[in-house]
């Protein structure tokens, strides 16, 4: 694929992968790479809006929204690696502005996508440099925003067993939130607790050694409950699976 036919990518980084699991950024843009596209991370991008509109402050996740757009309209594509936020760009951005601002939104919005649907029903992507290391057994998280806003449920199960050979040993339950819902664990931290513990207790049955997903947020509020109930359960994001990128420590350890 020549430099004038390769899909040009803007990543959307994420607040949580670049303030705490810089990897999944670094693992994203290896995929996207090897899918053919060329990628740029514009530097001045911020957090989506998600929190202060998930928390009722519309009127403060305005400028922010505005703000990203007018960074990210002049690209081909906008490729995140979360459903959750880019679920915000896709849906909630309209909802949120009026007039000319939510012509521009739904312009944006037609060119976001999360980044295994853009992988698999954008790009087809089919192969990849062979992951070297054996995996061991893996259960797979559906998020809600990803699956029920953006659609995602097949696309991260397809590259998992095109690129890495590896059958999903599901869970019961695997579409039922894990707990976090953004500020729903801070506000609601007994029901939260009790959804993460039936999500732990969910992938433990499987004999899975390893819990991926596509929304960081998720797997953090999860890999920090295994830890702490001493679970020895290896959570990563997957794009860090799909890229090979299996030799830092998982999330929730080495700190």
């Amino acid at each position: 694929m020549s430099d004038t036919t390769a899909p040009r990518v803007s990543l959307f980084v994420t607040c949580l992968a670049d303030l705490m699991r810089p990897s999944v950024a670094f693992a994203s843009i290896r995929l996207l790479e090897q899918a053919g596209c060329i990628v740029d991370v514009p530097l001045q991008q911020t957090c989506c809006g998600q929190p202060g509109y998930n928390a009722g402050e519309y009127e403060a996740t305005i400028p922010v929204a505005q703000q990203t757009i007018a960074l990210f309209e002049h690209a081909e594509y906008v490729v995140a690696p979360s459903g959750s936020c880019a679920g915000m760009i896709c849906h909630h951005y309209p909802r949120l502005l009026e007039g000319e601002w939510r012509e521009r939104a739904l312009a944006l919005a037609e060119k976001t996508f999360e980044l295994t649907s853009f992988l698999v029903d954008v790009v087809k992507l089919e192969s990849a440099p062979a992951v070297s290391t054996e995996l061991p057994p893996i259960t797979y998280h559906d998020s809600c925003a990803g699956l029920r806003e953006m659609g995602i449920k097949q696309q991260p199960r397809q590259l998992l067993q095109t690129l890495c050979n590896v059958e999903i040993q599901e869970m019961q339950q695997t579409e039922v939130c894990c707990g976090f819902g953004g500020t729903f664990c801070a506000k609601m931290p007994d029901i939260s607790e009790k959804m993460v513990d039936d999500k732990l207790r969910n992938a433990g049955s499987t004999g899975a050694a390893l819990l991926t997903g596509g929304d960081l947020g998720c797997l953090l509020n999860i890999a920090g409950r295994a830890r702490r109930q001493g679970m020895e359960l290896e959570v990563r994001h997957v794009a860090e699976i799909l890229s090979g990128d299996l030799y830092s420590p998982a999330i929730g350890e080495g700190d």
